[in-house]
C-alpha cells in the first residue's frame, strides 16, 4: 500500500494543513507590549541621583554667581540682592584671573602630555616583559592610582623636603627648596599628578594593544619597522579612539587639580605664584568670603570643561564606527 503525498502549494504549505493562530498584539505597539518610554523607567533612579547631586548644585552655583553674596549676607547683616553680571565683570577685569587661567591651561597641558607619554610607554613595555615583571609593574601602578591625593601629596612633599627628604640627598642638592621657586614647585606638583594619573592611561592603552591582532604587529616587525615606527604607524592609528578618550579625561582631571597644588605649595605658593583656578576660587570664596566671586570662577571653569566635553562628544560621533 502506497501513500500519495500531496505537493505543497505556492505558499509552501500543504492543502489542509492548519496554521497556528497569530499571537495577539498587545496594546502599546510591539507584540510583547514594548513601550518607547520603558527604558526611561530603568534610567529614572540614576537620573534622580544625578539630578540631586549635579543639577541642583550647579543651579545654586550659577544663582550665587549673579548675587551679592559675601560674609555680610551670610550672617544676615545685609540683604542679598541681584547683581547680574557684575561679578563676572569684576572677575574679567582682574589681571590676576587671566594670569591664573593661563597658568592653569599651561600646567594642565604639561600634565596631560607627560601622563600620556608615560602611560603609553609603560603600556608598550607591559607587552614586552614576562608575566612576573608585568604583574609587579601593574600592581605598583594600581597602588599609585588607588592612593588618595592628599596622602600622595604629603608623601611627595616629604620625599623632596630640603632638610629630611631623601631626593635632595641622593641628587646632592643640599637644602634646595623645590616649593620656593615657581617653576620648580609646578614641576614637583606635575610629577605627583603624573604619578597618580598614568596608571589609568597605562591600563587602558594596554587593553587596547592586546586587542590588536598579533598578525598585524608581526607583519610590521618582519618588514623591518622599528618599535617607534610600529607605534606611530600601526598602533597609534588603531588606538586612536582609546587615545581620544584618555586624552579628554586627562584634560578634565588635570584642569581642575586642587589637592596637589593646595597641599604641596601650601595654598598656592609664595604670593600666589602657583595658583590654579580651583585654588584661586577657593581663596576668593572662603579665604576672602567673596562667595559670589568664587561661584563665578566655578561657572567659568564649568563652561570651559563643558566646551571640552562637547568637543569630546563630537569626536566620538565622528569615530562612532571605529568605537
Amino acid at each position: 500500500m502506497t501513500t500519495q503525498l500531496t505537493p505543497p502549494t505556492a505558499t509552501g504549505k500543504r492543502p489542509g494543513a492548519t496554521t497556528p493562530p497569530a499571537a495577539p498584539r498587545r496594546a502599546g505597539g510591539g507584540p510583547r507590549g514594548h513601550r518607547p518610554w520603558t527604558p526611561w523607567l530603568y534610567l529614572l533612579p540614576a537620573l534622580a541621583v544625578l539630578g540631586a547631586l549635579l543639577v541642583y548644585p550647579v543651579y545654586q552655583l550659577g544663582l550665587i554667581s549673579f548675587l551679592e553674596y559675601t560674609q555680610a549676607q551670610v550672617s544676615g547683616g545685609e540683604p542679598t540682592f541681584f547683581k547680574g553680571f557684575g561679578n563676572y565683570t569684576t572677575l574679567f577685569a582682574d589681571p590676576q584671573f587671566w594670569q591664573v587661567l593661563l597658568a592653569t591651561v599651561l600646567f594642565a597641558a604639561a600634565c596631560v602630555v607627560t601622563t600620556l607619554a608615560v602611560g603609553c610607554a609603560l603600556a608598550v613595555l607591559l607587552t614586552r616583559v614576562r608575566a612576573l615583571p608585568r604583574f609587579v609593574l601593574m600592581m605598583a601602578a594600581l597602588g599609585a592610582w588607588a592612593t588618595p591625593a592628599i596622602t600622595g601629596s604629603t608623601v611627595w612633599v616629604f620625599l623632596f623636603d630640603p632638610d629630611f627628604g631623601p631626593v635632595n640627598k641622593l641628587l646632592g642638592l643640599g637644602d634646595f627648596s623645590w616649593t620656593y621657586g615657581r617653576y620648580s614647585a609646578f614641576a614637583l606638583v606635575l610629577l605627583e599628578v603624573v604619578w597618580c594619573s598614568f596608571p589609568f592611561v597605562m591600563v587602558t592603552v594596554y587593553a587596547g594593544i592586546k586587542a590588536i591582532p598579533s598578525e598585524v604587529l608581526e607583519a610590521a616587525s618582519l618588514d623591518g619597522a622599528s618599535q617607534w615606527r610600529i607605534w606611530r604607524s600601526v598602533m597609534a592609528p588603531m588606538l586612536r579612539p582609546i587615545l581620544v578618550v584618555v586624552t579628554i579625561q586627562s584634560i578634565i582631571w588635570d584642569f581642575k587639580v586642587f589637592t596637589q597644588i593646595y597641599v604641596m605649595t601650601n595654598g598656592g605658593g609664595i604670593a600666589g605664584q602657583n595658583l590654579v583656578l580651583n585654588v584661586y576660587a577657593y581663596q576668593k570664596a572662603f579665604a576672602s568670603s567673596q562667595y559670589s566671586l568664587g561661584s563665578a570662577i566655578g561657572v567659568v571653569m564649568l563652561l570651559i570643561l563643558l566646551a571640552v566635553t562637547l568637543v569630546y562628544l563630537r569626536l566620538l560621533r565622528r569615530q562612532g564606527e571605529e568605537l
